[in-house]
């Protein structure tokens, strides 16, 4: 029992449907509310609904491992860790951790905006128990791991996404917590940094801390994890090796139905019009992949099956990256490309145009709906695929399209040409 680091004992939590609709834990929250509100319409949503976001819950982490929590979006893992946080209270069971908890679960949680970065780092601190001296003592390792020692004296509020980052996980990494909780927030910082992050968590592994972290970005689980959960709708689905988890993992990602879809079109989707069998992406020549250089075009390939004859269908394709930022949308209707009818089943394909994208993981949406985009036949979630460059991230934003760059006097197009062969790989 000296050895378990946390505890979970049969945790699960229940909202609220109607009134879950409009709960914003956090600003990514108000976010993908605001893009979901774009694509679907709630009508079906009635008070007094009941969802469980976790049921039944339970396992066990041993002081040093750094266990991996992975799942669909809406699976429960971010519920999962504000409970073992005291964020929120589980409905039923019990989470107990045993140690100082460090947590990162959003960018800026446990920042006060006002406040400049050093005087947030005395506040987390304080907030985890630790005295003004050993605080102290970490200071000076904290901003040269943040690499933020210009900003150090200037409002948090004025920071960047990936400066809160660097700040957050400094903090908490370097404030010597016994037991660390990571949700995801890693995949806003830049490659590179988050290649520190690892190594660090490593090393935070060696001298015992046990870490908890639940990401979608399948390299990093299989860097530092030596344990993997899967949760699947609120439950535990598998608890084992890392690389089994992910096999498991990526093949359910091939087609799930949103758990809004269900909402809106039924929920049994065995009724639903029109139903996507099967996903898969290819490069440009037909060669099946996953991972996509920046520049690349990626063919997709849709696999239906028609329940109900659908007139002009409007087939939507979207890219919604690891850390829930929609990215891009392609759409039969506004590409130009008609179906009058359909009444078979069959397989549509989409090439993409170069894929301009940071390096990132992204999970492909499906939506079926009509082309004025009112009816919706089909909502359904794929498999993921990568795209990779060697400069660019999620610091430098969604995606990088070269600019036309002029100066006086200077040839035209000299520094276009040396931008390009510095952007393509």
């Amino acid at each position: 029992m000296n050895n378990i680091a946390i505890r979970a004992e049969e945790i699960s939590k229940q909202y609220d449907l109607a009134s879950a609709k409009y709960r914003h834990d956090t600003l990514r929250d108000q976010l993908m509310d605001s893009l979901k509100s774009v694509f679907r319409r709630d009508r079906n949503l009635r008070a007094g609904e009941k969802f469980w976001a976790l049921k039944d819950v339970s396992f066990e982490i041993e002081q040093g491992e750094i266990l991996g929590i992975i799942g669909q979006n809406g699976a429960g893992k971010s519920t999962l860790l504000k409970i073992l946080s005291r964020i929120t209270e589980p409905t039923l069971g019990r989470g107990e951790v045993f140690g100082r908890v460090g947590s990162l679960l959003e960018v800026g949680t446990g920042f006060h905006p006002e406040l400049t970065g050093r005087e947030n780092i005395y506040l987390n601190g304080a907030i985890i128990g630790m005295r003004r001296e050993e605080i102290r003592r970490c200071f000076d390792a904290i901003v040269d791991f943040a690499e933020i020692e210009k900003f150090i004296d200037l409002p948090v509020k004025r920071y960047s996404s990936g400066m809160y980052v660097r700040l957050a996980f400094a903090v908490s990494a370097h404030l010597k917590p016994e037991i660390l909780l990571v949700d995801e927030v890693l995949s806003v910082g830049d490659l590179q940094f988050q290649r520190k992050c690892m190594v660090h968590a490593e090393e935070l592994r060696k001298s015992g801390t046990t870490i908890l972290f639940v990401s979608h970005n399948m390299f990093s689980i299989k860097a530092i994890c030596n344990r993997v959960i899967v949760l699947s709708k609120g439950r535990v689905r598998f608890d084992g090796s890392p690389a089994d988890a992910i096999e498991l993992y990526e093949s359910d990602c091939k087609v799930n139905e949103l758990e809004w879809g269900r909402q809106t079109i039924g929920a049994d989707s065995s009724q639903w019009p029109v139903y996507v069998k099967d996903i898969e992406t290819y490069d440009e020549s037909g060669q099946p992949r996953n991972l996509f250089d920046y520049g690349e075009r990626i063919r997709i390939s849709l696999k239906f099956e028609v329940r109900r004859p659908v007139r002009n269908p409007n087939f939507l394709v979207s890219f919604i990256r690891s850390d829930e930022i929609p990215c891009c949308n392609f759409n039969t209707a506004m590409d130009g490309f008609t179906i009058p009818l359909l009444s078979d089943d069959g397989v549509i394909e989409l090439l993409t145009p170069p894929i301009k994208l940071v390096s990132e993981s992204y999970k492909i949406y499906i939506l079926i709906r009509d082309e004025s985009f009112e009816s919706l036949y089909s909502a359904q979630t794929g498999k993921s695929f990568h795209v990779r460059h060697h400069v660019l991230n999620p610091h430098f934003g969604v995606f990088h399209e070269p600019g036309e760059w002029f100066m006086p006097g200077m040839a035209a197009g000299t520094q276009t040409d040396r931008h390009l062969g510095g952007i393509q790989q």
